[in-house]
């Protein structure tokens, strides 16, 4: 048994590592001083993180990505908060597991498949190549997250707390903001963070239906492999992959206390 606890400890090691490499050629890369991708690097420098935080097409497309993500994740923790509340309060049964089957669509449907079909609904109301059009189809893609997240911190919320509220005269909208929002507000403020982390780095449904003027930055960083490749798209990897790391962090110290 410690042989084979032991072996397989190594190639968890060895398959981490795997998935870890790229970064850790990316990383050097982005700190080249030369203009072509080679390894080992001519020199170093911070020219290309330089050009990222200054030029244009970087800077638009990062505030895109910014302002979808933002909106994307207000509206689906909205939305997925009510919706995870209704679904706890609902009878188990085929009905409310119908309901979270189709809200938990976008998780299983292929993104391409998902770009498809928004590109033509969103193309009959004048929605594609619009900010509100990518926002809306980001919305509908993080959905999902905050909907499992929120039900499953509300695994632990005791009813019998609503029924107090509700026999004391309090109406839904206060029962819901003083008594249920400060309980599940860790798992709320996870699903935010999953919700924005997938409107940040989705790419398929984006080249659908997105524009010129709302590219994103994962769409930039296509658009730069094609057209001209540049030390900037690794400082641009690189800098993704922190704020990544960040993201992670903030989710374990929201719900760490809880699982612990």
């Amino acid at each position: 048994m410690f042989a084979m606890s032991v072996a397989l400890r190594g190639y968890t090691v060895l398959v981490l590592l795997f998935l870890v490499a790229p970064l850790l050629v990316v990383v050097p890369l982005s700190f080249s001083s030369g203009e072509v991708l080679t390894l080992p690097v001519p020199g170093f420098s911070l020219r290309w993180y330089a050009d990222f935080f200054t030029a244009g097409r970087w800077l638009s497309s990062t505030r895109n990505s910014l302002v979808v993500g933002l909106h994307a994740a207000a509206f689906a923790t909205l939305l997925g908060t009510l919706a995870a509340f209704g679904l706890f309060l609902a009878r188990p049964g085929t009905r409310s597991r119908t309901v979270l089957a189709l809200l938990s669509l976008p998780l299983v449907v292929p993104s391409v498949i998902a770009g498809v079909a928004m590109y033509f609904a969103f193309a009959m109301v004048g929605l594609t190549s619009t900010l509100a059009g990518l926002i809306l189809a980001h919305t509908v893609l993080a959905l999902p997250y905050v909907v499992v997240t929120v039900l499953a911190g509300l695994q632990g919320f005791d009813r019998t707390q609503l029924r107090a509220a509700t026999s004391l005269g309090a109406p839904f909208h206060l029962v819901l903001r003083r008594v249920v929002l400060p309980q599940i507000s860790p798992a709320v403020a996870a699903g935010a963070l999953f919700a924005f982390a997938t409107s940040f780095d989705e790419l398929i449904v984006a080249l659908f239906i997105a524009g010129p003027e709302q590219f994103t930055l994962p769409r930039q960083m296509l658009a730069g492999l094609r057209e001209f490749l540049s030390p900037t798209i690794c400082a641009a990897a690189v800098l993704l992959t922190l704020m990544s790391l960040l993201l992670l962090a903030l989710h374990q110290a929201l719900l760490g206390p809880k699982g612990k």
